[in-house]
Formats: structure tokens, C-alpha cells, sequence
């Protein structure tokens, strides 16, 4: 067996299952999940049926790097979201997913044969980021979020030793699962501790088209290029349309930046096995090609936040994301500050999951960031996230 196997912790909802075994939930309540990030609006017409007019494909083996066509309508995408002009043979290569990615970046650019290799990754953290670069065999350096920073994660704190041994860093904006977006200053500083230690930046973007205000979020490759770096050296970003598009199930995304990345991260995925399908190409060649369902996917969610803010802004210490579809809010008084027994209360009394923070995060410079909150997912229809808002403000209020 591979020995660093043993270092993977049990994934958060593992962990969550464990702690409630001994929670009844309320059995007067219907069930409400808001744990689960997973998106549940109903799959675009248009997608729906690329698939179905497109099942010749299931007859042929894909390609590595994609058709041509795809390639074409992803350059096409990253030019009206961000005004960027990519090479569609150079500098993209479509994925099944960013998870799957995201995990195989870290299998690609890492040296494990040098002391103290090291992956940099924000804490709280989505956990495929700590998997990937255990078992690449480099150790972890956690960048904690700051409150103070509308929970953006504090660079400044890792010191400089910590950076000279670093390979990758990990960087997720939006935000799991604050939702906040790093600002371009963020960036600028991020890209000059790149260009002084040689180290690749990942940026996990999965959750760029859930935004709440009229201006779309800042990405990485975006940043790049508003700083001079249109070559994006050392900079390569994951993109998905699970949650632009809701369809995680088709497992489809890309990976775009520094062309020498991808012709190395093309070579590694050769050999994984990650070739996209025939079929699952053409629905995300239509999926990119199609902004109407994203800003219907988009006012879903609007609506969502306008109906439940409301009741939780003065019963819990929660505010607007900067995108995305989470609400990371603090515990109340009567709790304590545990995140996970006022998880187990939500259940038990209320019928709600929710996921304790704690459970995304881990332990670092002495405190554990993610204690203390609660993470809700907005992925559940409006009347339901309405119902479990109300039953969650009704035990806020009589403890």
C-alpha cells in the first residue's frame, strides 16, 4: 500500500456522520440539507439536449486534450467573461471536474525529492487541496482566513522560510466557505513571492458566476493580465460547470494558464486516464456557449440570499458572500462558540443540516479558523431554504 495513505483525515461529511450517530433528528420536521454543497437547480435545456443529440461519441475514445471545438469555445468563454485572449491549443485543456484536477495538479508539479517541499493552502480549505499534496508527498502549510479581511486569507502571516520551500499554493476565490474574493493587490503580492520562489499558483475558481452584485468576481488569469503577466508564468486556473451551469453530474470543467503547465500537466493526464467523453464535450461545448441559464442560475440564488438574510442578520453573526452559495456564520452565544454541538441542536431540534466549520479547517498557529462557524449551503430550493432559515432563527431566539 502506498504508505502516505494514512495521512488522509476522514472528508468532512465522514467526520459529521460520525459525531451525529447518537442526534435524533426532529421527526415532527421534514429534512432539510443545507450541508451539502451540491447544486440541485435543474439541469439547462440546452445541455440536456446536446447530450442527447450527440450519443455517436459513446462509439469513439476522446482525446487528452480535447476536440479542437471545445477548446475553441472555452478561449471564447474566457474572452467575453474576462477579455482574455488564450491560445485554445496552447494554454487550455478541459477536465472531468476541477476536483479531479485540482487533486492532479499537485501529482504533476511537485518534487517530493526536495527537502521540505511544501504546499501552501487556505484554511479553511476544500480538503481534495490537503489530499492532493499528502500523497504528492510534500507537507502542509496552512494560510489562515482573517476575519478582519472579510475572512480573506492572510498571506502576510507565512513566513518567509515557509514560502522559500514552496511548490504550489493552493488559492480558492470565491471562497469555500467564506465566498470572498481576492482583490487584485492580493494578487500582486501573491505573484511577487511567485516570481522570488519559483512556486505555481492553482487557482480553484469553481464558484466564478455566483455572484450577488452587478460586477462579476476578479480571476486569477484576470489579475495576471491587469498586472503585465499575460504569459500567466507559474499561474494556472480551475474552472467548472457544476455550479455555473448546475450539473455536477457532468463532470466538466477546464484548466487554463502558463503554457509550459499545461503542456506538462497534458503529458501527466495522458497517463492518468482523464480524457474527457465525446459526449460530455459536446453538452459543455453548449453549456459555454450559453449565458441565459447562467444568469437564471445566478437570480436563483439572488433570490435565495434576499429571502434569508433577512431572518438571520440579527439572530446570527452572518452577512452577504462576496459570491458563491454559502453562508458562513458564526455560532451563538448560547452555544459557546461549539460549531459542532449547535450543528447537532439544528438536527435534533430543527431538522436542518449544516456543516461546523471546524470540520473544513484545521488546526494552525494555535487556532482552528473554522471553529465557531457554520457553513449553509443555498443549494435547496427557495421555499425550503426559507423554512430551515426560520426554524434556525426560532432557536436562535429561544435556545
Amino acid at each position: 500500500m502506498n504508505p502516505r495513505l494514512h495521512l488522509l483525515q476522514p472528508y468532512p461529511f465522514e467526520r459529521l456522520r460520525q459525531l451525529q450517530a447518537d442526534v435524533v433528528p426532529n421527526p415532527l420536521l421534514a429534512p432539510i440539507s443545507l450541508g451539502l454543497g451540491e447544486p440541485r437547480h435543474p439541469a439547462p435545456e440546452v445541455v440536456k439536449a446536446a447530450l442527447c443529440e450527440n450519443l455517436a461519441g459513446l462509439s469513439n475514445y476522446p482525446a487528452t486534450s480535447g476536440a479542437p471545438a471545445l477548446r475553441e469555445a472555452i478561449a471564447a468563454w474566457l474572452l467575453r467573461r474576462y477579455g482574455l485572449s488564450v491560445d485554445a491549443a496552447r494554454q487550455l485543456i478541459p477536465c472531468n471536474g476541477s476536483r479531479e484536477a485540482l487533486f492532479a495538479i499537485a501529482q504533476t508539479v511537485v518534487d517530493a525529492t526536495k527537502p521540505g517541499a511544501t504546499v501552501v493552502v487556505p484554511n479553511p480549505f476544500y480538503q481534495i487541496y490537503e489530499g492532493a499534496a499528502l500523497l504528492a508527498g510534500a507537507q502542509l502549510a496552512f494560510a489562515n482566513s482573517d476575519p478582519a479581511r472579510n475572512f480573506g486569507v492572510d498571506w502576510p502571516a507565512i513566513p518567509e522560510e515557509t514560502w522559500a520551500r514552496t511548490q504550489l499554493v493552493y488559492v480558492c476565490t470565491p471562497g469555500n466557505p467564506s465566498g470572498a474574493v481576492m482583490p487584485l493587490a492580493e494578487w500582486e503580492r501573491l505573484f511577487a513571492l511567485s516570481d522570488a520562489h519559483g512556486f505555481v499558483i492553482a487557482a480553484d475558481e469553481c464558484y466564478s458566476e455566483i455572484y450577488l452584485g452587478e460586477h462579476a468576481p476578479l480571476g486569477g488569469l484576470e489579475a495576471a493580465a491587469k498586472l503585465g503577466r499575460s504569459d500567466f508564468r507559474r499561474l494556472i486556473s480551475f474552472t467548472s460547470l457544476s455550479k455555473r451551469s448546475s450539473v455536477p453530474g457532468l463532470r466538466s470543467g477546464f484548466v487554463a494558464g502558463d503554457a509550459a503547465l499545461i503542456q506538462a500537466f497534458t503529458l501527466y493526464r495522458t497517463y492518468h486516464g482523464s480524457a474527457m467523453s465525446p459526449v460530455v464535450q459536446a453538452a459543455s461545448i453548449a453549456a459555454w456557449n450559453d449565458e441565459v441559464h447562467v444568469r437564471e442560475n445566478r437570480a436563483a440564488y439572488r433570490a435565495k440570499f434576499d429571502a434569508v438574510l433577512p431572518l438571520l442578520a440579527d439572530v446570527l453573526d452572518v452577512a452577504a458572500p462576496d459570491a458563491g452559495f454559502y453562508l458562513w456564520a458564526g455560532v451563538p452565544a448560547a452555544w459557546r462558540g461549539d460549531d459542532v454541538a449547535f450543528t447537532k441542536a439544528l438536527l435534533a431540534q430543527c431538522h436542518v443540516q449544516v456543516l461546523p466549520g471546524s470540520l473544513l479547517a484545521r488546526e494552525s498557529g494555535g487556532l482552528n479558523p473554522g471553529a465557531g462557524r457554520i457553513r449553509m449551503a443555498l443549494v435547496a430550493e427557495v421555499g425550503a431554504c426559507l423554512e430551515a432559515a426560520q426554524r434556525i432563527r426560532s432557536i436562535c431566539l429561544n435556545p
